[in-house]
């Protein structure tokens, strides 16, 4: 076996490694996040009511529901051997990602984040992602429709990297939470609506724009490597000078 193959081979086993944790991440998720939704219960609901908007606990629900189906298709999707060896397998469960995850969630994540209880920067910050979640979505698909796979697949990156982001979400939560709480009586002079708001302003933000950046860095990091194997490969077929 030639140093190529080699090197291939402990390649596609790194890539494997990470998707077991990943699923489980996500299935542990989803299952603490999904089943209160499924009562239709607005009582065990996570999110308060939006006053004067009777339809945002229906519309909650069904984000909830969407963004389950997107965040676990996504786990399949983003898994390399998957995607390689079974490539039928992908193109559906891309369009069930596609149009049973990320269209409805992302619409009904626009429309849910308008009226956010908890304040313009979480509306804005919910809005810009749910925009930002489709077009990045719909891009992608359009480049799979017309077989521009390398742009697909940047695309798809920046896509999967907002779907996690609800995940990311609760974790800058809990940090805000812990960093400006004890801040109530000084910094937001005994206003919890204040803290409440700011909190989640902050976590509605960080939790997509941190997880898009890293993609970015990601995906610019690759686009380096492709140069430097290209440049190489173009020095070692020059002719060597007399």
């Amino acid at each position: 076996m030639g140093m190529t193959e080699r090197t291939n081979e402990g390649i596609q086993w790194y890539r494997r490694v990470w998707v077991g944790p990943l699923g489980f991440l996500v299935l542990v998720f989803v299952a603490f996040s999904l089943p209160p939704y499924l009562t239709l219960d607005p009582a065990l609901s996570r999110v308060p009511e939006a006053e004067g908007y009777p339809w945002h606990y229906p519309v909650l629900v069904a984000h909830v529901v969407f963004g389950s189906v997107a965040i676990l298709t996504c786990v399949a999707q983003v898994w390399p051997w998957l995607r390689r060896r079974y490539p039928a397998v992908h193109r559906v469960v891309g369009r069930v990602y596609v149009f049973g995850g990320v269209l409805p969630a992302g619409v009904t994540a626009i429309a849910i984040g308008a009226v956010s209880p908890f304040g313009p920067l979480n509306q804005a910050g919910n809005v810009l992602m749910g925009a930002l979640w489709l077009a990045f979505t719909v891009a992608g698909f359009r480049m799979a429709r017309q077989r521009r796979f390398v742009d697909h697949r940047r695309w798809m990156v920046r896509s999967f990297a907002l779907t996690a982001s609800i995940m990311s979400n609760r974790i800058w939560a809990v940090v805000a939470a812990l960093a400006l709480s004890p801040r109530l009586d000084t910094t937001f002079g005994g206003s919890e609506v204040a803290l409440l708001q700011t909190i989640s302003g902050l976590a509605a933000w960080l939790g997509w724009v941190v997880p898009l950046l890293v993609a970015e860095w990601w995906l610019e990091r690759g686009d380096a490597r492709k140069r430097r194997r290209r440049t190489a490969a173009r020095s070692e077929r020059q002719p060597v000078g007399v």
